[in-house]
């Protein structure tokens, strides 16, 4: 069984179609990856997943229970919406850590503010703390839990955010163009990171421009253009051997670049 299953995903902006009837599904500890110019709906498909965006039809499934369905989005209330995110982490492109709070405290936020609200006593509370130092040892951080992100470099401030994503143990990490805002000599620790959670079979969905990073890291491409899938499959094949003539051409721009 799949451990998320997209089914015929629908979003239009004014009479824009930016994702028309898109489905499909990952397997449990598999990574995804989205590649595809600007423009074709790569971002808006991660925001719906992560229900920043509410999708016009379509459902969502999260290990074979039905997560959402856009015909009844009008039923759900906004804390069903939140609680419909936990399923979802996502990290930003532009990292979108809080900057008056250090590493630790903009990884510990939402664990802590959620334990409060349920009352949680002062040794759990110091167990999510715990955590949190354990998160950002785990990206490479453990010397810079105190510093503000005024204080992190590029590659810093996205490991800090991938240890926030991870905070609060989504079922699926999803990743927005995890290096486009970094300089090329600060991409390769994220990307680093990036790889050790795949070894540790984290289920994953990475949209990215970096297509040698794609066709080493995932176990399945989908190539996305005028907001539809025009092929998926093993990078191998998608990425090494397309069949759609539209693919063939992207990739072709991308050697070219």
């Amino acid at each position: 069984m799949a451990l998320l299953e997209v089914k015929n995903l629908n979003k239009t902006f004014g009479k824009t179609a930016v994702l028309k009837n898109v489905s499909f599904s990952l397997p449990n500890g598999r990574c995804l990856a989205v590649i595809g110019s600007s423009g074709s709906g790569k971002t808006t498909l991660l925001r719906c997943l992560n229900f920043l965006e509410t999708p016009d039809e379509g459902t969502v499934y999260v290990n074979g229970k039905l997560l959402y369905d856009a015909a009844r989005q009008k039923a759900y209330s906004e804390n069903k919406v939140r609680a419909m995110r936990t399923h979802f982490g996502l990290v930003f492109q532009n990292f979108n850590l809080f900057r008056q709070y250090t590493a630790l405290q903009n990884v510990t936020l939402a664990p802590l503010l959620a334990a409060k609200g349920d009352k949680a006593s002062k040794e759990e509370l110091e167990a999510i703390r715990e955590k949190g130092r354990a998160l950002l040892k785990r990206v490479g951080l453990e010397n810079k839990m105190g510093n503000y992100p005024h204080q992190l470099s590029g590659g810093q401030q996205q490991r800090v955010a991938i240890a926030r994503a991870l905070a609060l143990e989504p079922a699926i990490l999803c990743f927005d163009e995890p290096t486009s805002a970094l300089d090329p000599e600060l991409t390769g620790e994220v990307l680093k990171v990036i790889r050790s959670l795949r070894d540790q079979e984290t289920t994953m969905i990475i949209v990215t421009h970096e297509i040698r990073f794609a066709r080493d890291i995932a176990d399945y491409v989908i190539f996305m253009d005028e907001g539809v899938i025009v092929e998926e499959g093993p990078p191998e094949q998608v990425i090494d051997a397309p069949s759609n003539p539209r693919t063939v051409r992207f990739l072709e721009r991308y050697a070219e670049t």
